[in-house]
């Protein structure tokens, strides 16, 4: 089967919540600059004027009929071209965005707002609904080690301006992911078990709640809930302030292994990978089939003969790479875009050469190993379909629980099922897994239980700042909180 940078991944995201502009000063000792939330309203909806909004977007505003519909309309995944939003707005700054939650507030209709567009569930392109579309804030800012980026800005231009001054930010794989979807669900990547999850750099937000206000924020119940609380929730962040970290070098390695031995492979790495230092980082892709096959593949913050050294007792590999690289050039490889430049890592409607991709996908969060056993049977007769196993652990499991929104620290692996031709199939194996927990960035309409599943012990709190920040539920969606 062919599926692309699946095979290469280890994480991707959901492309819900962004944009860009840096934060304007705000008082000493203050999280917030707007005034308190307003409480919820029974306003009578009031239909929207687009031609008045038209007239204040200089980025523009595409409504069904109009030329570029079809374009603007699309999401990453074309599972979901036939989503129907009643408008697409470029927005171009924040002024532009705060126009567009009032007229979606005014008029009670969906509204979400959209960078790199890989809702797995389609969220960021609603039916009938309003897309505020941030491609056009997508600003990266530089000073020392912090790092100001526009929540549309994509990963693999977020690591290449970062890497231009000798800085690196723990992030996705996906180049075409959107910083704000990534960092708003967690942000599992490659350099986690190092630096921690994309969330745990973030340290101030600019965010256009519910009432239309822009708060800049910088601690408090907001902060705690962007960092790892969902895409879509609270509002629309407008830009992430990341403490960065200077950009190491990184060997990355893959090792293939022979259809028959997944299931020693699979218990042999989960022994391993636990037992690793923080430098490294692993993922496990087992793929369907008659028996199931498997590789690992990783990253290790460090040289060659230190990937070496960590290597070497693993079950002997059927093929072996392993290369030392600089960090853009690791980023480049993870994301399938080793022979490419950042300009040519775009998506093909914007010029780049990346096609977009059609798939299911859903996710398990484990807290102990998994049976090898149990998931090659799952696996095993079906095609078009990979799991893949990201280790977590190291800096990602040294923060508690409950002090981000992000609940699952003591998981030794997420586990994302992903199919390029069957739904049904990747229930059926999520629901052979034995884990209650999901990652919230492979979001998943038919997941059993999904609040508890996604959010953990941090769900009520989690609510409640959702109903400070949005009463009348402006943001509201399916599987919004």
């Amino acid at each position: 089967m062919t599926l692309n940078r699946r095979r290469l991944l280890g994480a991707a995201a959901l492309g819900m919540v962004a944009t860009a502009c840096s934060p304007k000063p705000k008082p000493a000792g203050s999280t917030e600059t707007a005034a308190p939330p307003a409480t919820a309203t029974s306003r009578a909806p009031v239909p929207p004027d687009w031609n008045a909004l038209r007239a204040q977007l200089p980025g523009g505003l595409v409504l069904p009929g109009d030329g570029g519909y079809e374009l603007a309309s699309q999401s990453y995944n074309p599972r979901f071209d036939d989503h129907r939003p009643a408008a697409v707005a470029h927005c171009t700054s924040v002024a532009d965005v705060q126009r567009c939650v009032e007229v979606a507030r005014n008029a009670r209709m969906p509204v979400a707002a959209r960078s790199g567009g890989h809702s797995y569930a389609g969220y960021s392109v609603p039916d009938n609904g309003l897309v505020i579309d941030l491609r056009g804030m997508a600003g990266i800012q530089v000073n020392g080690d912090a790092a100001v980026i526009g929540g549309g800005a994509r990963l693999m231009e977020v690591y290449a301006a970062l890497a231009g001054v000798g800085r690196a930010l723990p992030a996705g794989s996906c180049p075409t992911v959107g910083i704000g979807g990534l960092t708003l669900g967690g942000g599992i990547g490659v350099t986690a078990r190092k630096f921690g999850l994309t969330c745990d750099r973030l340290t101030a937000a600019q965010v256009v709640t519910a009432d239309g206000e822009q708060r800049t924020v910088d601690g408090g119940d907001l902060l705690w809930a962007l960092k790892g609380g969902g895409g879509g929730n609270f509002g629309i962040v407008t830009s992430f302030t990341f403490a960065t970290e200077p950009a190491p070098d990184i060997t990355v390695f893959s090792l293939k292994y022979p259809a028959g031995s997944t299931a020693d492979v699979l218990g042999a790495w989960q022994e391993w990978v636990t037992q690793q230092p923080d430098e490294l980082w692993s993922n496990c892709i087992v793929s369907a089939g008659s028996p199931p096959s498997c590789r690992i593949g990783g990253a290790v913050v460090g040289d060659e003969n230190l990937a070496k050294q960590l290597l070497k007792t693993l079950p002997r590999a059927s093929s072996i790479l392993i290369q030392g690289k600089g960090y853009l050039d690791a980023m480049r490889y993870f994301g399938g875009c080793s022979q490419r430049s950042t300009a040519q890592c775009r998506p093909q409607v914007e010029g780049g050469q990346l096609p977009r991709e059609s798939f299911t996908a859903s996710s398990k969060v484990l807290d102990s190993a998994v049976d090898p056993a149990t998931l090659v049977n799952l696996l095993d007769g079906r095609s078009a379909m990979d799991v893949l196993l990201d280790s977590l652990g190291g800096a990602v499991g040294r923060v508690k629980p409950g002090d981000t929104a992000f609940p699952h620290r003591k998981a030794i692996a997420s586990a994302q099922i992903y199919s390029s031709t069957s739904a049904q199939d990747v229930a059926e194996v999520r629901d052979g897994l034995p884990s209650k927990f999901a990652y919230v960035n492979y979001i998943d309409p038919a997941m059993p239980d999904w609040a508890t599943a996604y959010y953990g012990d941090n769900l009520p709190r989690l609510r409640k700042v959702a109903a400070k920040y949005d009463p009348d539920k402006v943001f509201g969606f399916a599987q919004a909180v």
